[in-house]
């Protein structure tokens, strides 16, 4: 591969997204795509190559804004070097995502124990104290109900943490979705072939996930929300987890009707939104899933 001055200018990238780190709001949103450089600098060069364009970028990054930029910066060099040895691979896009979000997630949950163990730093026990000083001053502003009490308050924070594991393995898909979306595409075009993952119209689910969902669906019914057992928190995550599994599935369904219909592109990424937004509609995707209901809507 012929990879002339893009090392150099990935490089820059790379150095502009660790300094965005310092800047507030701003690194909120391009933190999202700080793998994307790595990977593709994993994927176009040797090893020895990649270290070296590696290590400048951090190099004058920790130089400039300090030790903060280095730690958070590395998080995401092992998921980006998974990525892009998996692009090398040439492994399919399902099994790189895959492989990528639990990287991430692994490390979310190595800080999580990290900050509770070695640094004595509870970040549970800080969003609790947060979550309780809101209600606090909500409660002085009268802008709660009046039967809130300290209970609903305590049934809310057990709640919230509970999600915990639910939000950091969303977090870990999205990453590893946003930049294999963007580093795919990069990549290809230096001449090194990576699979793109299946179009949207033929995302199908194994029907075995229908049941695995009532089951726990049925088993939460039955579950109290202020448990604090094994059962109710893996309960807590895996409902609403496989709610956006079937959201996704239900996209997957639109993109099929608007190619069998002729509609114009932009009609199944508008649905999209509402799908995302709104649980419920997940049960189009549970349906699509279970029964062969496409077939019902595309004209022979």
């Amino acid at each position: 591969m012929k990879t002339g001055l893009k090392p150099v200018l990935w490089s820059f990238v790379a150095l502009l997204l660790l300094l965005s780190i310092a800047v507030p709001l701003l690194n909120v949103l391009l933190i999202m795509f700080m793998m994307v450089p790595f990977v593709v600098l994993y994927a176009i060069l040797p090893r020895t190559s990649f270290a070296i364009h590696l290590i400048v970028p951090f190099a004058l990054a920790t130089w400039l804004i300090g030790l903060p930029v280095l730690i958070v910066g590395l998080f995401f060099v092992l998921p980006s070097i998974a990525m892009g040895m998996m692009y090398k691979m040439k492994s399919r896009a399902s099994s790189v995502i895959r492989t990528v979000s639990i990287v991430v997630l692994a490390q979310l949950m190595l800080l999580l124990l990290i900050s509770e163990t070695m640094l004595d730093t509870s970040i549970i026990g800080e969003m609790s104290s947060m979550i309780r000083s809101t209600v606090t001053d909500l409660t002085t502003q009268g802008l709660l109900p009046e039967e809130w009490n300290s209970d609903t308050t305590e049934i809310m924070i057990r709640t919230i943490v509970n999600a915990i594991p639910l939000t950091f393995m969303l977090t870990s898909v999205l990453y590893a979705i946003i930049t294999h979306y963007l580093a795919r595409r990069i990549v290809n075009r230096s001449g090194l072939e990576v699979p793109a993952f299946p179009k949207a119209k033929d995302w199908r689910l194994p029907r075995m996930l229908v049941f695995l969902y009532l089951l726990a669906y049925v088993m939460q019914m039955f579950t109290s929300a202020a448990s604090e057992s094994y059962i109710a928190v893996a309960l807590t995550n895996l409902v609403p987890l496989l709610g956006y599994v079937f959201s996704i599935q239900t996209i997957g369904f639109f993109f099929y009707l608007a190619y069998h219909r002729k509609w114009n592109g932009a009609v199944p990424i508008l649905i999209a939104i509402p799908v995302l937004l709104f649980p419920p509609l997940c049960l189009i995707g549970l349906l699509d899933t279970a029964f062969p209901i496409r077939k019902s809507f595309v004209k022979s």
